[in-house]
């Protein structure tokens, strides 16, 4: 099984459990995750199968879509409804009010994410960390905003649409936009309601895989249809290119590339990366442009047949 399932995890679950159990009901080893899901959230977690585990890394650097819950007029240490409560206020805020601070937050910024987080520091999670009373420090990261989009206000809760890119803490963006505000706020439930080109619609249940699994062939092969998903899913936004059975062979051998310069070709940056597929369609990998010695030279080769 080389391919991408969207899991539509549950609250409750740490995206390790999510692996856990997909690895013993697909029997498959090669098992990853693209983009942390905290165990308090749920929605869509992306898992790569067999050689698609290679791309893991592009899948986590996908834009990301979030339905969020925020409670005004409670902080907790965590920025979260798990965390222990450390500041309560009246909340008088008018959904005008808040319409009015919410672009103050699009575009790219510095965030300062949760010391309750999975972010490590000297090889430990800072929340193992914070959770063994050590002081933590946190240094802001660069994240962008791309969108927030007010959908309810029924005090004390904000009902927010937030498109983000990589890196960005929804429990971050909660306890700012209540510091802002005046009253504080928590991240009281959310849902990511997309991450890269998986969505909710596209995803699966752990009881729906599992009762897909036992099913006849033929049933499960309904189920599989638009739910499995090719290695090279979340790349088509990338620039291709088909090679020739010689090309191919030099790739999968780990040699560099050369291409004819045409009007066709994508612009060749350093670092610029590249779909490679066979004349017949097969996707090889990833080649990387190589300034220093004007050549792509493969970054991830799939064993495939040509």
């Amino acid at each position: 099984m080389d391919g991408i399932i969207s899991v539509n995890k549950a609250v409750g679950m740490t995206s390790h459990d999510v692996v856990a159990r997909v690895r013993r009901l697909t029997k498959q080893r090669r098992i990853g995750h693209a983009g942390t899901l905290d165990p308090a959230a749920e929605g869509v977690l992306p898992l790569c199968l067999g050689q698609a585990t290679r791309l893991v890394e592009y899948l986590g650097d996908s834009g990301k879509a979030y339905r969020a819950t925020i409670r005004f007029g409670v902080v907790t240490d965590t920025y979260d409804r798990e965390g222990r409560i450390v500041r309560e206020a009246p909340v008088t805020l008018t959904r005008e009010q808040i319409a009015e601070a919410l672009p103050a937050f699009l575009g790219e910024q510095m965030q300062t994410p949760p010391i309750y987080s999975a972010i490590k520091r000297d090889g430990q999670p800072l929340y193992a960390l914070a959770r063994a009373g050590q002081t933590v420090e946190v240094a802001p990261r660069r994240v962008r905003i791309d969108t927030l989009t007010l959908v309810a206000w029924e005090p004390p809760d904000l009902t927010l649409d937030v498109e983000c890119g990589k890196g960005t803490y929804i429990r971050s963006l909660a306890y700012d936009l209540g510091e802002r505000l005046g009253p504080g706020a928590h991240l009281a439930a959310l849902t990511r309601t997309r991450s890269g080109p998986f969505t909710l619609a596209m995803s699966v249940t752990l009881e729906e895989l599992e009762r897909a699994l036992s099913e006849n062939s033929e049933s499960a092969e309904s189920f599989w249809r638009g739910r499995f998903f090719a290695p090279d899913e979340a790349l088509h936004d990338w620039r291709a290119a088909i090679l020739s059975a010689t090309s191919a062979a030099r790739m999968r051998n780990g040699q560099q590339l050369r291409f004819p310069t045409d009007t066709r070709a994508p612009q060749r940056t350093d670092g610029t990366l590249l779909r490679a597929y066979t004349d017949g369609g097969r996707f090889l990998g990833i080649l990387r442009w190589d300034t220093s010695d004007a050549a792509w030279r493969p970054q991830k080769v799939l064993s495939v047949e040509v």
